[in-house]
């Protein structure tokens, strides 16, 4: 698969399109890439997330200067929080991997990543550097400056800390400590086998006024980036905010701007500019030795460009390609080849598809492949060969104008192919940082397309192959026509019920359930339960159906699984094996959103069973869903009975009989009809129930202290990054440290991530403050855990990070939230 991704690179196609409908140009955007032509500069922008760019910067560069731009965001956003589901972690970067690249799709940059993991808030460069391997990561922004050669990098955030996030404070020092690393043979040696040394003209810091922070200075050098384009009939400003909007996860929908907008920019390596951020660089076919008959060649088709027949261009186009490729080697020889290869099929019109009717392509299954090719504009096209995978068909059939071409294959799928997942998840992760070996797949952004076909058509006498990824293609009848990736799968996925299985003392038994899926018809294999750490048999375990049968395409077929619960944390892993076959003990994640591709990928089908010393009180919680979180699962794991109340139910229900309601995270920020049910739940609070808000976030919220607690607090942005922060209990004697369980310093051992997030402070004095913690070298805060008792019954708000603690089976989390929810039966405080 690794050739194809080459191939994709040298065509200059973005590769994370595979899984968008087919590219057309307009007219516009073929006259904006023919002046790009004869521009050869180029633009990386740094930074440490997915949203921290800018994206009008990156607009008007890209499509007014028309310079190669890109950004480098040093994480794919893993460890921020989500607006639009439950999926943190892992998950959440691959939602926010995606919706960078729709952003790029729209403000024209290209993307890229380092293999450092957001594992979450940190607030100074050293910390975050012992989780990252400072050396590590500094070598991933050394390759992507040595294969991009940027003529100037700029810089969202300083290394003198503005920015606020230790992230965003080490992605300027890494940039900047880059900025000399790239030109230095003696670094990071390996590399250049690939590539060469490199050396940027200037970093400049682009300067800020966000945030209460203004670094803008009017001595520092500015450009008005908000211009409007006539050809694309749009401001910068407004196709930044479509562009920024696509961080939909984040909460970052955007209005479009127009006018003037100025950005500021500051030196931080090599000189300041004075006239121009390209000060000092060439930017004409000069740099490129027997470059100025090119750029006349390109001056000439510019002028000549036709808006209603760009298929007149095509010859000219050919023959500008085979003009570049006589020049000596050099890297913008190659990329001006990318963009003519581009240019040409744009300009042809070609249509060129290759699709399925299925999804997924299984192991040891055939899939049938649809081709479709139309020479929708006349070009002097024939085409030569097609070939996908085994399949190689030679032809020699000239294209005739807007006729249709269309021919099937069938393929078979053997089972050594490889299932398709990102590169970045093959390997087991650092804390930090993805294990990521192979030195080309550093820095791309996306994966592999599972399949691809390789089109070879002659134009005006020249070969060019084009490369299409095969995707899945249907129709929806409200959405219409639409392609999704293809994903090869094996031919079995097995799907536990739960990811964690809580046993506490007063359980005798590990029960629970693994969802064996056919991907394909016909697959018989044995069931076994393993430990996902030594690799051998668990024998007090047993399963319902060790003989696995499927006998129909996406079968499922339940298989129980049962033993003794052992009084220690263990892990299982189910794998099923056919006669002859390799095991399989995959389970296959899928996440679905409108405004990006559907995604799949893999994990092992493993349980982790945790033992924990737990005792709940109380049975019936109602869980009023926020942004979305995993917390009503691990309620469910801890024995309660769980009901998900929305606004109907709020409305409807009586709330009476719920032991405790929980609200999840950020619901007040997320759902504007809380704000109508606030009397009910105080009234429900007043006669004796038990209320439990987690953490909110204080700038989205309207009249946060009137409707959300009986008194008045306010929301900071307090938070405790360090998870081994020390904890200290307030009043010991409190029931929330009590009953049922008696909470002490173990509890607070074995957290992840961090501690808490968006502390309150008490406006009214009616609040007990319960918990101090702190990062290392900060002062305490009280603001984690706030309790009060307002007439019979209680109110919580708690910035502890329950919904990051449960998943993942942390003993102390649990234990503490049961007495939280116990909090309203324990009497005499």
């Amino acid at each position: 698969m690794r050739k194809y991704c080459i191939l994709f690179l040298f065509l200059g196609l973005q590769l994370s399109s595979f899984c968008q409908a087919p590219q057309s140009w307009s007219s516009a955007d073929m006259y904006l890439a023919l002046r790009k032509l004869n521009v050869l500069g180029s633009v990386l922008y740094i930074a440490a997330h997915p949203d921290d760019e800018n994206t009008r910067l990156i607009t008007y560069l890209s499509k007014d200067r028309v310079y190669r731009t890109g950004y480098l965001s040093l994480t794919r956003g893993d460890g921020g929080q989500n607006l639009i589901g439950d999926e943190q972690g892992i998950d959440l970067g691959l939602i926010r991997t995606q919706e960078l690249l729709a952003a790029r799709r729209i403000d024209g940059g290209e993307q890229f990543f380092t293999r450092a993991y957001d594992f979450g808030y940190s607030k100074t460069p050293q910390e975050t550097f012992t989780k990252w391997d400072k050396e590590k990561i500094l070598s991933d922004v050394v390759w992507v400056i040595r294969k991009f050669q940027p003529d100037v990098i700029i810089n969202r955030f300083p290394v003198t800390g503005e920015g606020g996030h230790g992230h965003h404070t080490a992605s300027g020092i890494l940039a900047n400590e880059a900025f000399d690393a790239a030109a230095d043979p003696n670094r990071f040696p390996e590399q250049l086998k690939y590539v060469t040394v490199w050396q940027p003209k200037r970093v400049l810091w682009n300067t800020f006024n966000f945030g209460g922070t203004n670094t803008t200075r009017e001595d520092q050098f500015k450009i008005d980036v908000g211009g409007y384009n006539p050809l694309l009939g749009k401001s910068y400003g407004e196709i930044a905010a479509e562009s920024r909007s696509q961080h939909k996860s984040q909460g970052f929908g955007v209005p479009a701007s127009r006018g003037e907008s100025l950005e500021y920019f500051k030196a931080t390596k090599g000189d300041q500019p004075v006239n121009d951020l390209m000060d000092g660089v060439e930017l004409t076919w000069k740099r490129v030795p027997g470059g100025e008959v090119i750029a006349k060649m390109i001056d000439e088709l510019t002028r000549n460009f036709d808006l209603l027949h760009p298929e007149k261009s095509v010859e000219g186009l050919v023959y500008l390609y085979k003009s570049i490729n006589n020049l000596p080697d050099s890297y913008w020889k190659t990329q001006k080849q990318k963009e003519v290869y581009v240019l040409i099929a744009q300009c042809s019109g070609l249509f060129l598809d290759a699709t399925t009717t299925e999804q997924f392509a299984v192991q040891t299954d055939s899939i049938r492949i649809n081709f479709s090719f139309n020479n929708r504009l006349g070009t002097d096209a024939i085409l030569q060969k097609v070939q996908v995978d085994n399949f190689d068909s030679a032809f020699t059939r000239t294209l005739e104008r807007n006729k249709n071409l269309n021919f099937s294959k069938t393929i078979y799928i053997p089972a050594e192919n490889p299932i398709t997942q990102p590169y970045w998840l093959e390997k087991k992760m650092a804390e930090g940082y993805f294990n990521v070996s192979d030195q080309l797949q550093i820095g791309e952004p996306d994966i592999d397309p599972a399949y691809s076909a390789f089109i070879v058509v002659k134009i005006y006498g020249e070969r060019f192959t084009f490369i299409r990824p095969v995707r899945y293609k249907f129709t929806d009848p409200v959405k219409g026509e639409l392609y999704q990736p293809l994903v090869t799968v094996p031919p079995v996925v097995l799907s536990p019920q739960e990811d964690v299985k809580v046993i506490s003392p007063d359980k005798t038994s590990l029960k629970g359930t693994i969802s064996a899926r056919g991907m394909k018809k016909g697959f018989n294999g044995n069931v076994e339960v393993l430990s996902a750490i030594s690799g051998k048999e668990v024998k007090n375990v047993t399963i319902s159906n060790k003989n696995l049968s499927i006998g129909a395409k996406n079968q499922v077929t339940e298989i129980e699984y049962a033993g003794d619960a052992a009084k220690k944390n263990e892990e299982l892993l189910f794998s099923v094996s056919a006669e002859g076959k390799n095991p399989v003990s995959d389970d296959k994640h899928e996440i679905r959103y409108d405004h990006i591709p559907w995604i799949n990928y893999f994990h092992k089908s493993a349980v982790a069973v945790k033992y924990i010393d737990l005792k709940t009180y109380n049975k019936k919680i109602g869980y009023i869903t926020g942004a979305g979180d995993k917390v009503p699962e691990a309620l469910e794991q801890m024995g309660y009975e769980v009901s998900l109340l929305t606004d109907k139910e709020l409305s409807r229900n009586n709330l009476g009989q719920f032991d405790a309601i929980i609200t999840g995270v950020r619901a007040y920020n997320t759902h504007e009809w809380m704000n109508k049910h606030y009397e009910k739940l105080m009234k429900y609070v007043h006669e004796g129930g038990n209320l439990v808000v987690q953490y909110n976030t204080s700038n989205q919220i309207g009249p946060v202290r009137a409707k959300i607690g009986p008194y008045n607090f306010n929301i900071t942005r307090t938070r405790v990054t360090d998870e081994n922060a020390p904890v200290t209990l307030l009043k010991p004697e409190h029931p929330v440290f009590n009953f049922p369980n008696k909470i002490g310093e173990d509890d607070f051992k074995g957290w992840i991530q961090e501690r808490s997030i968006y502390h309150a402070t008490d406006t009214s004095g009616k609040f007990e403050k319960l918990v101090s913690m702190a990062d290392p070298g900060e002062k305490a805060d009280e603001g984690s855990l706030l309790v009060a008792k307002y007439g019979k019954g209680w109110f919580t708000y708690t910035g502890i990070v329950f919904f990051r603690e449960l998943p993942a089976g942390v003993p102390g989390a649990y234990r503490l939230l049961a007495n939280i929810i116990a909090l309203n039966k324990k009497k005499g405080f």
